[in-house]
């Protein structure tokens, strides 16, 4: 049996699909485009359950809409629940309207009812069900109550048959069915709706419409002088007002009226006050990031990367920095790389098995997965945001400055999106309907600092800048919205030149997190780093470490007899070095260079193979500290220049993929590649000139 979920964003969908169906549940792509398609299967029947994106009508004017009204239409769902905010009928009940013209089951579902009962909201149930001729379930998909009501009527089927709901005058009525007749002679399906879609102006089975049809069409456009999308759009909501009315009690309505008389304000009204005030909003959200990256990065990073990398590398002590004080606390443990590496050698293998093990897979591995702990809390702090309602609110207030620079205020979307990872943060662009402003964003978003490159982040700027990292970290992320601001201005002015779109978004009311979808959300981004970590980035610290590890005569490095300078990857990466070079403050690094490249495979691991190329080196992977030699020229100036580098060129191959499917060809995205990677170099490269200026004029940094 397959049920598909359909309802407005914001509605509750996404969390009543997580309650049906709990981990059993696959992600994917819709054919032929980049948008997340979500099924899933409910624990011990054969109900399959279809996430479909969230919409406001079935009219095919955007992505998401197509998807959702091709499925309900195509796909013959055996039923479809349709989610309605029950503290907003008014909103919601639009698009109920064309599900039940479609001749599919459908079953409501008032979500949010305990809202509705805290409020004393009193909604008369039966009257709704009469009304719209189909069953109605009151649920809270936050809590879970009336869920298993829900559940029991779909597993029975105990549902009223969708019998086309009928909401039009009767010369109306009378030109629908002279067009579905001539719909029913052409073997259509879905013969009704599509009748409204024709005489609301679709073309797609105009064709088959007989004149007679046509004339009864013009005569009622004319009667209501409206074109004929005008005039079904006005009876819809004639229809939502009459179900307002009769379904909110007499006393409710006169509360109701009573408090717009009294232009009564609700807690998010009071709240947008402070949050989307004129003045206010741009330094609250300043320091809102402020507070993430001080949690993420100052907090977190600064109490547990030493601890992290000593369960990986070992360690007799370990350093607690808080915001500055540095505590030593003793800590002794062998820690998973020596430990094998030990192991190893108790059992007669290799000098090169063993480092491996050591230096090659736990170091480069290890070193990505000292920032998890980061990474859980700026996640959470993300899902937070989101799900509390003040990522939309920042969102709507930003489109206004947004537009002035020739982007869409739906463009935040997918920066937003990119800052946990750029590939969907892509794949998100797809919102944005003007082909313009879309291509401009999904050259963009890539600017973001993704998860992936907070390893990075983390690594130099809490050595370099350490009770400051914060403040870098921090730096970044506003540095690329600035970026992005003045890219698209040049983008509007000079590439992309064209009308722009207007950004459409609905403000949900603030809401207490759900706890269980936050702690999924953090699950599954925290999980999907992890894989990386175990497939990628192990994958390319195993290269790294076999390229580090042998000569082009296939002799081992040992670190004494030939030293890792003699290394195919040092001479490889000495072929390149000299383009690093202005960045580095005129220091030829193959080390650098060549984890600089491997950024392009993953961003993290840029200090994967640093480590592991450390370790090679020094016998420990101890990057920057007194053992490391191949990194040991970096300062503070030439570290943020190498971050900067690394922040803002070409992003992972995972999303230039995504670009090119987003761009149309591989041309556009190679030069989108180029683009970034030429910009970074050149920001990068002024940043390290000041270093190498410094030190041949003798100075000090």
């Amino acid at each position: 049996m397959i049920v598909a979920l359909v309802g407005n964003q914001n509605s509750g969908k996404t969390t009543l699909f997580n309650t049906l169906t709990g981990a059993n549940q696959k992600v994917g792509n819709w054919p032929g485009v980049t948008i997340e398609r979500k099924e899933g299967h409910v624990k011990g029947t054969d109900i399959t359950i279809v996430d479909l994106p969230g919409i406001y009508s079935l009219s095919p004017y955007s992505s998401e809409e197509k998807i959702s009204r091709n499925f309900a239409l195509d796909a013959n769902p055996d039923l479809i629940i349709n989610i309605v905010d029950a503290t907003s009928l008014e909103r919601s009940l639009y698009l109920t309207t064309q599900l039940l013209e479609t001749g599919r089951d459908v079953i409501i579902a008032l979500n949010m009812y305990d809202l509705v009962k805290k409020r004393n909201i009193h909604i008369d149930k039966d009257k709704l069900e009469k009304m719209l001729n189909t069953t109605v379930v009151d649920i809270s998909a936050k809590t879970g109550e009336g869920v298993d009501h829900l559940l029991e009527h779909i597993k029975t089927h105990d549902i009223k048959p969708n019998k086309h709901l009928n909401i039009y005058p009767k010369d109306v009525s009378e030109a629908l069915k002279s067009v579905e007749n001539d719909l029913k002679l052409a073997d259509v399906d879905n013969t009704y709706f599509y009748a409204v879609k024709t005489f609301e102006g679709e073309n797609d089975y105009r064709k088959h419409i007989k004149p007679e049809s046509e004339k009864k069409i013009e005569e009622v456009v004319k009667k209501y002088d409206m074109d004929g999308e005008e005039l079904i759009a006005s009876l819809r909501y004639d229809f939502i007002d009459e179900v307002k009315k009769e379904c909110f009690t007499d006393e409710e309505v006169k509360i109701r009226e009573s408090q717009a008389n009294k232009k009564a304000t609700s807690w998010t009204d009071k709240l947008d006050k402070i949050f989307l005030n004129k003045w206010a909003a741009i330094p609250i959200f300043i320091v809102i990031m402020a507070l993430v990256y001080i949690l993420s990065v100052g907090l977190v990073g600064g109490l547990t990367v030493s601890f992290v990398d000593a369960l990986f590398n070992g360690s007799e002590t370990i350093e607690l920095n808080f915001f500055g004080v540095v505590w030593e606390v003793p800590f002794e443990i062998a820690g998973i790389g020596p430990g094998l590496g030990g192991w190893l050698e108790s059992i007669g293998a290799s000098p090169w098995a063993v480092s491996l093990v050591a230096d090659g897979i736990v170091a480069g591995v290890g070193a990505v997965c000292n920032f998890v702990p980061q990474l859980i809390i700026l996640f959470l702090c993300l899902a937070l945001l989101e799900t509390t309602g003040y990522m939309s609110r920042i969102s709507f207030f930003l489109d206004r400055i947004f537009h002035k620079f020739g982007l869409s205020g739906k463009s935040l979307v997918p920066f937003i999106v990119g800052v946990g990872c750029s590939v969907p943060g892509i794949m998100a662009c797809r919102t944005v309907e003007d082909e313009n402003e879309r291509k401009a964003s999904v050259i963009l978003t890539p600017l973001m600092p993704c998860s992936a490159k907070l390893p990075i982040i983390s690594a130099f700027a809490g050595f370099f800048f350490a009770t400051y990292a914060w403040i870098i970290s921090l730096s970044f992320y506003f540095i690329a919205i600035i970026l992005i601001l003045v890219f698209g201005i040049i983008f509007k002015k000079y590439i992309f030149k064209g009308s722009h779109t207007t950004f459409i978004s609905e403000l949900p009311e603030y809401k207490t997190p759900n706890a269980s979808y936050v702690a999924r959300d953090v699950w599954d981004r925290t999980m999907s780093f992890i894989k990386r970590a175990g497939t990628i980035i192990l994958l390319c610290s195993v290269v790294v470490w076999f390229l580090g590890s042998f000569t082009w005569q296939f002799q081992y490095v040992d670190g004494e007899l030939i030293t890792i300078n003699d290394s195919l990857l040092a001479n490889v990466g000495m072929c390149f070095a000299w383009v690093f070079a202005p960045m580095l403050g005129g220091n030829l690094s193959w080390g650098a260079a060549v984890s600089a490249v491997t950024g392009l495979v993953a961003k993290e691991e840029v200090i994967g193979s640093m480590t592991t190329i450390a370790a090679l080196a020094g016998g420990e992977a101890d990057l920057f500290g007194p053992l490391d030699t191949v990194f040991n020229f970096f300062n503070p100036i030439t570290a943020f220049a190498f971050m900067t580098f690394n922040l803002f060129s070409a992003p992972c191959f995972g999303a230039l993929g995504a670009m090119k499917n987003e761009l149309g060809s591989n041309k556009a995205m190679l030069k989108s590649m180029a683009f970034l990677t030429g910009f970074a170099w050149l920001v990068a490269s002024l940043i390290g000139s000041v270093s190498w200026i410094i030190t041949a004029a003798g100075g000090s940094i």
